[in-house]
């Protein structure tokens, strides 16, 4: 972080007047704070309480997500997080700015249950042509930095680097393997919420941000469509450069 210039500053976030003096002077607090409700609603209220006492005038909360404004409370445990944290951030003294950029394209190449490489197939539940929005974390970092620098900027600002449906990605897979990839689904959507309840009761209680159970309730929201990004913002500061699924796949696993 010294390299670009940065200043890193290590805070005891229980020590209130010392997080508000290492935000004391910011045009914009950025937070990327990752967990459940102690870190969600805790920790970023602290965060956010320090940042109105030091006269910050903007706040960007950690949602960087689907279009969770738009999903069904309770069908996401992550994403009611979000959403309880937006009501306590829109009643601060403070403007706040959302960046939603669907999934990480990251994790295709690994974490998310999707391309199954082994056995050449793209797995998917309802839709084989559902259109499902995708961002780099390195795009999704370029684009905030641009936002905490925009005064005018909007509550919320959608972008996806792209878009593909599952065939689109067997169509990619298929491209750059040279093997031919196929479309397994797995089922419909009433059949995926079952699965999440059984995964969900079986599993071991855990602190995880991120368990099974999890991944497949992202997963859901984006299938369904519901957390569809729509309208994007994309264009609102000349970034052309967003990278593509095929660029991410094409590199190293």
């Amino acid at each position: 972080m010294r390299a670009t210039g940065a200043t890193p500053v290590e805070v005891d976030f229980d020590d209130a007047a010392a997080l508000e003096r290492a935000c004391a002077g910011a045009a914009c607090v950025v937070s990327v704070l990752n967990g459940l409700e102690p870190t969600i609603i805790g920790l970023q209220s602290q965060l956010l309480d320090a940042a109105v006492a030091a006269g910050v005038p903007r706040f960007m909360p950690s949602d960087f997500s689907l279009d969770f404004t738009k999903t069904r409370p309770g069908d996401n445990r992550n994403l009611d997080l979000r959403r309880s944290f937006m009501a306590r951030v829109d009643q601060a003294p403070i403007r706040a700015h959302s960046v939603l950029n669907g999934m990480f394209t990251d994790l295709l190449t690994g974490e998310a249950p999707i391309i199954l490489r082994n056995r050449r197939r793209i797995l998917y539940w309802g839709d084989a042509d559902q259109l499902l929005d995708f961002t780099t974390k390195d795009d999704v970092a370029d684009y905030t930095a641009d936002v905490a620098l925009d005064a005018d900027a909007p509550r919320f600002l959608r972008v996806a680097g792209a878009s593909a449906s599952p065939r689109d990605l067997a169509g990619i897979m298929t491209r750059l393997s040279g093997q031919r990839y196929t479309l397994f689904r797995a089922g419909g959507m009433g059949l995926f919420g079952v699965v999440i309840k059984i995964a969900r009761t079986l599993s071991p209680k855990t602190d995880a941000p991120f368990p099974a159970w999890q991944g497949m309730q992202y997963l859901r929201d984006m299938s369904s469509g519901r957390g569809k990004l729509s309208p994007l913002d994309n264009e609102r500061y000349g970034k052309t450069n967003w990278t593509s699924v095929e660029d991410v796949l094409a590199g190293p696993v």
